[in-house]
């Protein structure tokens, strides 16, 4: 019997004693190719010697000092580090533990920004639907994720939802990427007109859709008009990094390569690498320098914000990344897993679409190609693929409901950043087994 109250108390769990680069160690000894990186969390792998060497120097000076008394040299050291590599203007950063506080914070820090600039009628947030913000009641609330917010409706804020960007299943034929995505754009801007532009204050999205969908990346230009749109009403523009950032597109933020500056973005995951818990809110110059100039202080806070040991640690992630280049290694063998995974599935008749950036790669399964027919989501495969991959020994994010909240399965790949070649092909055979295990399972 456990005394952990755990998810899913229902489903026995092995008991993780160890890890060992891109592999997990049960305690019956069995190792675990971790494909996905827990939740596209362990971007160095398990048991990195230089992470935790620097979390033991910094638990021996200093583990922990309240940031109402005290900044940290770790701390200062890990926003000045973040800031060089972030989009331009985004020179502030304030740390929480994890992605959904540093969603809460971009919220409270939109709304803040508002009051400050007297503009308190702006309350309203917009996001898209299928697009997950995180589990605190603030993150759910603006997330489209319908399933997890269901039972949590009547005690979740309002909040207001337009479509994803997904072009695998919402592309018109014969509509280029552009105009699909001035398409999405004129129905952003139409919502904000809806809704009264003075009453709007921000618009959320994830750069790369993660856990809902699939690492569905967008089309050319999409973030671009949407800016404009944000731009043209005086609405925010908040990116959610919290799966896709930190390298894990090959841009140490994924916005980079889109050519996009928010006015807000929250990171988390791969900043720490899974080494400690921590996440992130950047904030641009002209939201901060509001909040200094007006009240002076941002209401909000947690107990273990910009902890010490857990910024030594992400720190320390970040200085490895960047001195053994490991975003190029995330470009090359991103470019080969999803080219792997066009050949292993390319006559495959349940594989509808292979998507993503980097090592942030979706697969999206489907009944019947021509239709993009889902599965019966009473067959829950899903839950079969990453259970047959799990017996496998390797370790993947599936998920069920990527179409609405209840229709599709796909399967989310993120493995560490210092994968090599060999280790791919593993991930593409093992993977294309459980697949087919779970298939033929009734």
């Amino acid at each position: 019997m456990t005394h952990v109250f755990h998810r899913n108390p229902r489903l026995p769990l092995p008991t993780a004693i160890g890890g060992e680069g891109i592999y997990l160690i049960d305690s019956e000894g069995k190792r675990y190719l971790d494909a996905s990186g827990g939740a596209a969390v362990s971007c160095l792998g398990h048991g990195h010697a230089r992470v935790i060497a620097a979390i033991q120097r910094q638990a021996q000076s200093l583990a922990y000092a309240h940031t109402s008394f005290f900044t940290s040299e770790p701390a200062e050291a890990l926003a000045t580090r973040l800031v060089q590599s972030a989009p331009a203007g985004l020179n502030h950063v304030y740390f929480v533990s994890g992605g959904s506080e540093a969603i809460e914070a971009a919220l409270k820090l939109a709304r803040q920004y508002f009051m400050e600039i007297g503009a308190p009628q702006r309350q309203y947030f917009i996001a898209r639907r299928q697009s997950y913000h995180g589990n605190t009641l603030g993150a759910l609330a603006i997330g489209g994720n319908a399933w997890r917010r269901e039972p949590f409706l009547p005690i979740l804020v309002p909040a207001h939802h337009v479509s994803p960007c997904y072009a695998y299943r919402d592309q018109l034929p014969g509509e280029t990427e552009q105009q699909y995505a001035q398409r999405l754009a004129d129905e952003l801007e139409a919502k904000i007109v809806e809704l009264g532009a003075e009453r709007v204050a921000a618009f959320v999205a994830e750069t790369v859709v993660g856990a809902t969908a699939g690492a569905v990346p967008p089309v050319a230009q999409y973030l671009q008009k949407i800016r404009a749109v944000c731009d043209k009403y005086g609405v925010l523009l908040i990116l959610d990094e919290v799966m896709s950032g930190m390298g894990r597109t090959g841009h140490l933020f994924a916005c980079n390569e889109d050519g996009v500056v928010p006015d807000i973005l929250a990171i988390a995951k791969g900043l720490g690498a899974g080494y400690q818990p921590i996440g992130a809110t950047l904030a641009h110059d002209r939201v901060y320098d509001a909040i200094v100039g007006g009240s002076g202080f941002f209401q909000h806070g947690h107990t273990y914000l910009g902890h010490a040991t857990a910024c030594a640690a992400a720190l320390e992630v970040q200085n490895v990344i960047a001195e053994e280049k490991l975003l190029d290694n995330v470009l090359a063998r991103g470019e080969q897993l999803r080219s792997q995974l066009h050949g292993r599935f390319a006559e495959h008749p349940h594989i509808g679409d292979v998507r993503g950036r980097g090592l942030f790669v979706g697969v999206e399964l489907v009944a019947e190609r021509a239709s993009k027919a889902p599965f019966d989501p009473a067959r829950r495969l899903h839950a079969r693929i990453k259970r047959e991959a799990m017996r496998l020994g390797m370790l993947t994010y599936p998920m069920g409901g990527t179409i609405d909240g209840v229709r599709g399965d796909h399967v989310l790949l993120a493995p560490p950043f210092i994968c090599d070649a060999a280790a791919i092909e593993q991930i593409v055979e093992r993977l294309a087994l459980a697949i087919d295990a779970a298939l033929t399972l009734e």
